[in-house]
């Protein structure tokens, strides 16, 4: 039997790829589970559909990943914060903080995609890369001061 993927398989193979599979396997597996559709004129029509679809989408979010990464590199952080000897601070700027602060700048990004390795412990200035998409990735530019 042949199935069109509509989802990467492991094993089998990636989405939009036409493979030969045992009719079990087809019918009782992968069709009923909305990982493939049968492979017929109307089906390859819509796969294809689904395709196209799915890289306007991903040029879409790109596009608009771009846009953001330009507004971000502008945005200087500062953080004032009590520090005691050695420029230590009392407690850290986590990444929490960070999304915390830009929301209030009106950009809302989610903490998880703030790459900080770990909390900010001393005062100085840093560059936290932030992962909008696959291919974006810009620096912010954190200040972190003594008060």
């Amino acid at each position: 039997m042949e199935v069109i993927l509509r989802q990467d398989v492991s094993e089998l193979g990636k989405a939009g790829q036409l493979v030969k599979v045992k009719a079990g396997y087809g019918r009782n597996y992968l069709i009923p589970r909305g990982l493939a559709y049968e492979a017929t004129a109307g089906n390859k029509a819509r796969v294809e559909a689904e395709a196209r679809q799915r890289k306007e989408m991903l040029v879409r979010q790109e596009s608009d990943a771009a846009a953001l990464a330009a507004r971000l590199t502008a945005i200087d952080l500062t953080f004032q914060v009590q520090a005691g000897e050695g420029d230590k601070l009392f407690g850290s700027v986590t990444s929490a903080d960070i999304a915390e602060r830009l929301a209030e700048m009106g950009h809302v990004i989610d903490k998880r995609i703030i790459e900080l390795p770990e909390p900010i412990k001393m005062v100085g200035v840093y560059k936290v890369p932030v992962r909008l998409h696959a291919e974006v990735r810009p620096e912010l530019r954190v200040w972190v001061v003594k008060v």
